[in-house]
Order: C-alpha cells, then sequence, then structure tokens
C-alpha cells in the first residue's frame, strides 16, 4: 500500500509539471511560429491536448489519494468533520466552474485550438483577462478541501500560486506579440485575474 502511495504521489507530481510545461508551450505561438512558421499552431494544439491529458491524469491521482494516501501526511486532515472540507471544496469548484465555463464560451475554439485569425475576446475578458485560469486551477485545492487533506491543499495551492504568474507572463508576451498596442492598452484597463477598480470620469 505504501509503493503505491508513493508511485501515486510521484505521478501526481509529475503530471503537474508536464501539465504546465506543455500548457505553457501551447500559450505561445508567436514566438514558435517565428522558428517553425505555421506548423507552430498545430503544434500547440498537440501541446494543449497533452497539457489536458496530463491535468486529467493528475486529477485521477487526487481521487486515488483518498485509498492511496503517504503515511507520513495521513493525518494532516482539515476537520474532523469531513463535511467542512466538502463544503468549502464544492464553493470554490462552483465558483471556478462558472469562471471556467464562461471563459470557454467566450474564447469559442481558441480554447483547444489556437488560431492566428482569432480576435481579441469579448465577454466575460472585458472584465477579467484570464478567466478561465482564475477558474481552472483553483479546483486543486477544492479537491483537496473535500478530500480533508492540508496536504494536498498546501501542494496543489504552491503549485498553483507557483504557476499561475508564470503562465500569465508568457500567454501575454505572445499575445502582444499578436495584437500588439490593441492588447497592451487591453491589459491597462483590464485585471489579470481580477476586476480593476475604474476611476469616475
Amino acid at each position: 500500500m505504501t509503493i503505491i502511495a508513493v508511485i501515486n504521489f510521484v505521478i501526481m507530481l509529475s503530471t503537474f509539471f508536464v501539465m504546465g510545461y506543455t500548457y505553457t508551450l501551447s500559450i505561445q505561438p508567436m514566438k514558435r511560429s517565428e522558428k517553425y512558421g505555421d506548423k507552430a499552431w498545430v503544434d500547440c494544439k498537440k501541446f494543449r491536448s497533452i497539457g489536458g491529458l496530463a491535468e486529467f491524469i493528475s486529477i485521477v491521482t487526487l481521487i486515488l489519494w483518498i485509498w492511496f494516501p503517504l503515511p507520513l501526511v495521513n493525518e494532516w486532515i482539515i476537520s474532523s468533520n469531513i463535511w467542512i472540507g466538502i463544503i468549502i471544496g464544492l464553493c470554490i469548484l462552483i465558483a471556478g466552474t462558472y469562471l471556467l465555463l464562461r471563459g470557454v464560451k467566450d474564447a469559442g475554439s481558441e480554447t483547444l485550438s489556437p488560431s492566428k485569425d482569432t480576435e481579441m475576446y469579448g465577454g466575460i475578458y472585458k472584465y477579467i483577462r484570464h478567466p478561465q485560469t482564475l477558474g481552472e486551477f483553483p479546483m486543486f485545492p477544492a479537491l483537496a478541501f473535500m478530500f480533508n487533506s492540508w496536504f494536498l491543499v498546501i501542494i496543489s495551492s504552491i503549485f498553483i500560486i507557483a504557476y499561475i504568474p508564470i503562465m500569465i507572463h508568457y500567454e501575454e508576451k505572445d499575445l502582444v506579440k499578436k495584437y500588439g498596442e490593441k492588447y497592451i492598452e487591453y491589459q491597462k484597463s483590464t485585471g489579470a485575474l481580477f476586476p480593476k477598480l475604474r476611476k469616475k470620469t
């Protein structure tokens, strides 16, 4: 059982890395096209698919933690009342799912298949620049809360706190290459993850 728990945890960490790495590659088609031409857009779609698969596997390893936790940290429970963690996790998941689905709807096919012909998005993107990121990545600590494990909350939180700024940095560099001054003005007026307070005129 301990060996399975260790293997599951190693796979969890590995898929976190693979997901982050491949998704970061997938959001830089303009940079890659300077070297690989139009092939870069196809490659970015492939990278995004690999990242999605890695994300799915990482979620499976989180679920498997219920039966195969690491013995050394198995006592790091959030509460003796498991419903506290479940309620916290569900609140995060509900809010995150709404943001994710709105972002996917307003981004359209660009969510899965980057295209050089895509125009800047509208909808929820008028208020925050990365609604999908804000909706998607908190699901990891949300699941950790639901599984009543402080250790998983800490590990998953470290991952998203470290990764999200990196992802935003590289994606926005590429978007500036794609849209130029229009995107720079958009950055000034719209928050990355939270709406900016607008001064009354």
